[in-house]
């Protein structure tokens, strides 16, 4: 398919690299890391599978260039000494093996530090914190900036020795040298705060060093927030100002945007458009004549190619995109672009794992984002059938997976679509990039010939014994929680009555006008759902009052999702009620208990129940019993076990593979 995407398949050149092809994998924390700092061998394969897939440029995620001081993670790489310099040869080896090139990202974590982990106060061009709630750091005196500087180019040569094609500098998202250029965190009064050339000039000496220590003809890249999406801070404007300060040794500008305060706009949203970024590349490259990289949510190849051929960029990069699917590059070169398992930009595995968790990054979509999918060489040693009840996203994942190894597979469905939850939530249009996941599952069901679905069908236990099943994994999905509250019953989603779950606002989502300017809409559960259907309303100007029992709205949510909501409520004048709970359900308000145990009245024009999920498992108590004294092993995955995330049913649906180990159909 080269000739369909000519753009995306021109190989590109930068001083004495080429690269086969303009996509480029972004960097990203994983903490695959080893304690010491050192690349694991864990974290080679990760790369090596985005590799293998084709991608033509991988840049190693940011590697601390001055520790401790410098340091961002539990578990981040290191580059301020020589001893890490073995297992990257063996990294860039391995990446080159596959007719890829590879950079890696120096940084250093200034005011992004935590004195827990490092040891120290934080540093940075000021005494401002470089997020809500973060530490005061110190300000650097002038003796200090420049020997960071010199640490920068020391980094950049050991990459040079360890077989990099390229070193990226670390300019943007918070981090020191995006410190000192942000007026929001520069407040200094010498030579390095103040006007643009000032605040510009300790990354024009990092930019020195570096080009000192790698010589003429080694790329250098510098990855900057072009616009820091916030108040008080640079515009992309005020960027095309202060690159010129040091943009004569740049090769390639990363054109990237946010601070920790808009992280909305770094890790995109969910809701944001494909390639909604580019016009910042296009403004850098028109100003200064230098190739750029844009990023920004960019999922479908010919969304990619249309930045290429417009020449808003040089390069496409993708980050997220490439945890869900390291194939992406050649399924898109060998015409398999049915079969790209596209990231929805849900942000619960990665960001959600890695920021707000200090976990190993995960992904919603991908089970299997570094152990690769070998399991598809395996067959099955004997005949085994499988019967899969409930085609959810965990019941698809589950039945796919037995098929895949050589199961005869029977997926059972009871309403006339596949997809189960996903593909309803994904109605309400900021949550359409869900669709992308019951899609590929129902492309890749489709392509199985082992694998017979029915739709329209209630699984019964005389159904299931038709088929004679070896495995029956039940995946029967949720329903919403709804207590035993006064008035709870009488109105939740009755036909003419203002009351629903979610799934009933989703019935009725087109019903609702354009402008409810002045309507009134009150949440109960300030959850991931009702922080949906907040959002909704409030993009209709509507009133909106959430209401929760815990002491804040959000928790448990992703950061870049708290951040997203936390200022859609502040800009709409969400009314947040917290430590409040539920008492009686009337026709038109809900009658609550607020903090100080006082009843209160929240009247709505319409009013939601978003109080969770419950498993729902209408079959199971047959299916055991019917089963109990036989060998057929029965699993129950997803929320048919327990109300979860979709990738906790993706999880446990590719784990089909353990039921079947156990019961000796796998070797």
């Amino acid at each position: 398919m080269k000739s369909k995407y000519p753009h995306i398949f021109e190989p590109f050149t930068v001083r004495r690299m080429t690269a086969k092809n303009r996509i480029v994998m972004t960097p990203m924390g994983t903490n695959y890391g080893e304690q010491s700092g050192e690349m694991s061998f864990l974290h080679i394969n990760y790369y090596e599978q985005r590799a293998r897939g084709g991608t033509g440029l991988l840049i190693v995620e940011n590697v601390c260039v001055d520790w401790p001081s410098g340091s961002n993670g539990t578990t981040q790489l290191r580059l301020d000494a020589d001893n890490y310099i073995p297992r990257l040869v063996k990294l860039t080896e391995t990446i080159h093996k596959h007719d890829a090139c590879i950079a890696i990202q120096i940084n250093h974590a200034g005011a992004s530090a935590m004195s827990s982990r490092i040891g120290m106060q934080p540093v940075s061009s000021s005494d401002v914190p470089s997020k809500d709630g973060g530490e005061t750091p110190r300000s650097l005196e002038k003796d200090e900036i420049i020997a960071i500087a010199k640490k920068y180019g020391e980094a950049a040569k050991r990459a040079v020795t360890a077989g990099f094609d390229a070193v990226e500098i670390h300019a943007g998202h918070s981090y020191l040298l995006s410190q000192f250029l942000s007026p929001l965190m520069n407040k200094r009064t010498d030579e390095f705060g103040g006007s643009a050339e000032n605040r510009a000039r300790f990354p024009k000496m990092v930019i020195e060093e570096v080009r000192k220590a790698v010589g003429p003809f080694f790329p250098i890249f510098v990855r900057i927030s072009a616009d820091e999406m916030i108040e008080g801070g640079n515009t992309l404007d005020d960027c095309i100002e202060y690159l010129k300060y040091f943009q004569e040794e740049v090769d390639v500008f990363d054109v990237s945007a946010a601070l920790n305060w808009s992280i909305q706009y770094q890790i995109d949203a969910n809701y944001m458009e494909d390639g909604w970024r580019s016009y910042m590349a296009r403004r850098v490259k028109e100003a200064y004549g230098k190739p750029c990289i844009t990023v920004g949510n960019i999922r479908d190849p010919q969304v990619a190619e249309d930045i290429l051929a417009r020449g808003d960029a040089d390069l496409i990069g993708m980050g997220r995109g490439l945890i869900a699917d390291p194939e992406w590059v050649n399924k898109v070169e060998f015409g398999q672009e049915d079969m790209i398992r596209k990231c929805i930009s849900c942000n619960v595995g990665c960001a959600g794992n890695r920021i707000g968790l200090n976990k190993p990054i995960r992904c919603t979509v991908n089970p299997s984002v570094n152990e690769d999918e070998v399991y598809k060489k395996w067959k099955v040693n004997k005949p085994c059938n499988v019967v899969v009840i409930g085609a959810g996203t965990a019941g698809i994942e589950a039945a796919c997976t037995a098929a895949e190894v050589g199961c005869t597979t029977f997926l059972i469905e009871k309403s006339d679509k596949l997809g189960g939850l996903s593909a309803i939530i994904s109605d309400i249009p900021d949550k359409r990039r869900m669709k992308d996941f019951p899609k590929y599952l129902t492309n890749r069901a489709n392509k199985l010939h082992n694998l017979y679905i029915l739709k329209n069908t209630e699984a019964t236990v005389d159904l299931v014994r038709n088929f004679h099943p070896d495995i029956i994994v039940n995946a029967t999905g949720s329903v919403p929680t709804l207590p035993p509250i006064t008035g709870l019953h009488d109105y939740v989603d009755k036909e003419g009555t203002k009351v629903a779950t979610v799934l009933g606002m989703i019935d009725h989502i087109n019903d609702y006008p354009e402008d409810m300017t002045g309507q009134k809409i009150a949440v109960v559960g300030g959850g991931a759902v009702g922080l949906d259907v907040m959002e909704f309303f409030t993009a209709k100007n509507a009133d909106v009052t959430m209401i929760e029992m815990l002491p804040a709205i959000g928790a448990g949510v992703d950061p870049v999702t708290k951040c997203d909501t936390q200022t859609k409520m502040k800009k709409h004048n969400v009314r947040q009620m917290v430590n409040t709970a539920l008492q009686e359900v009337k026709e038109d308000r809900f009658i609550v208990k607020n903090p100080e145990g006082e009843i209160e009245e929240v009247p709505f024009d319409y009013g939601f129940m978003c109080l969770g999920m419950r498993s729902k498992t209408p079959v199971l108590d047959d299916i055991e019993r019917e089963y109990a004294d036989t060998n057929v092993g029965i699993y129950t995955i997803g929320d048919a076990k327990r109300a979860r995330r979709i990738i906790e049913g993706t999880t446990e649906g590719r784990n089909v593979l353990e039921v079947l180990k156990k019961h000796n159909f796998l070797d």
